[in-house]
């Protein structure tokens, strides 16, 4: 994947050349390893700021809502899906956008690799798909899909589904791959096991909303945490709140999530949320053949109505 960043500068670089965009949003280096951070350049000059890697884990999808520039946006498979939500979801218009399409072959799980080792992880270098770690006293070298992130591991959409010019060739999409493991796992579980696997899941959370911050579908002017009249949720670490939070966000994205990833990866505490987006993503599958985001001409199933739905819930 790194090849990907000349050809993405150079078409960055011809956007603001010849105005067919006002800004353009990607990613450059961050100023710690594994963590590449978004950036908006507005001049050809700093096309040279951007950076395209597996450290670029952060669906860039995020910055789009209600913006009114004509934009170019670096667009990985699950960005491109959550663009094609925002697109249905009247939240920007296909004709602001200039999609740079590329193709994702996952990212790095920054969090096994810090668990991998003792001291403080400085560098790290990727190259022919071999990830190398180094620190002040140690160096040790990992085949890519070793540290891939989970929801990377599982992904089917590595290409964009939509986008205006691809900064590389399509890559193979993943085959054979069983996306609901974990959910079926959960699903197996009766229902105290069920309580007591929610419990221990939650009860680091702190309630600092970054998954909800970092997420690209929670765009409410006033999210219902922040309601006051009526309060929704309380303030405090009460249980019964951090689990209505959770469990509501989730509803939130039923039907929309394309398991990006952002929330479980800006969580401070690890805190793996997918589990209740994945349940609800297999359920929209398995009930209406969906899948998030795969076309901006088409709305989701919890937005339309059809005859033949299913109506087993019905008693």
């Amino acid at each position: 994947m790194l090849a990907y960043t000349d050809r993405i500068k150079e078409i960055a670089r011809a956007l603001l050349t010849d105005c067919r965009v006002e800004l353009v949003i990607g990613f450059r280096k961050g100023t710690v390893p594994m963590m590449n951070e978004p950036c908006f350049i507005n001049s050809p000059d700093e096309a040279d700021q951007l950076v395209w890697d597996s450290n670029c884990g952060i669906n860039l999808a995020n910055y789009l809502a209600n913006r009114t520039e004509k934009i170019g946006i670096v667009a990985k498979g699950c960005d491109s899906r959550n663009i094609a939500t925002h697109i249905i979801e009247n939240k920007i218009g296909r004709d602001q956008l200039f999609i740079i399409g590329v193709p994702c072959q996952g990212m790095i799980d920054r969090r096994k690799v810090n668990a991998m080792f003792d001291g403080e992880v400085r560098e790290v270098v990727e190259s022919d798909g071999l990830v190398t770690v180094r620190g002040a006293d140690f160096e040790k070298s990992f085949e890519k899909s070793e540290l891939l992130q989970q929801n990377c591991s599982v992904c089917t959409h590595r290409n964009p589904v939509i986008f205006d010019e691809m900064a590389a060739d399509p890559v193979d999409e993943q085959q054979g791959v069983d996306r609901y493991a974990d959910v079926r796992e959960i699903e197996a579980m009766d229902p105290q096991q069920r309580w007591d696997a929610f419990e221990k899941l939650l009860a680091p959370c702190i309630r600092c909303y970054a998954c909800r911050n970092a997420c690209p579908l929670c765009y409410c002017p006033t999210c219902f945490v922040d309601e006051a009249r009526p309060q929704w949720v309380g303030k405090s670490q009460n249980p019964v709140d951090v689990r209505t939070f959770h469990f509501l966000r989730a509803y939130h994205c039923a039907g929309r999530c394309t398991d990006c990833g952002a929330c479980e990866r800006a969580c401070p505490v690890g805190i793996n949320m997918r589990v209740f987006t994945k349940k609800l993503e297999k359920d929209c599958f398995e009930s209406f053949g969906w899948e998030a985001g795969l076309s901006p001409d088409v709305r989701p199933p919890l937005d339309t109505y059809r005859p033949e739905d299913p109506d087993d819930f019905i008693k």
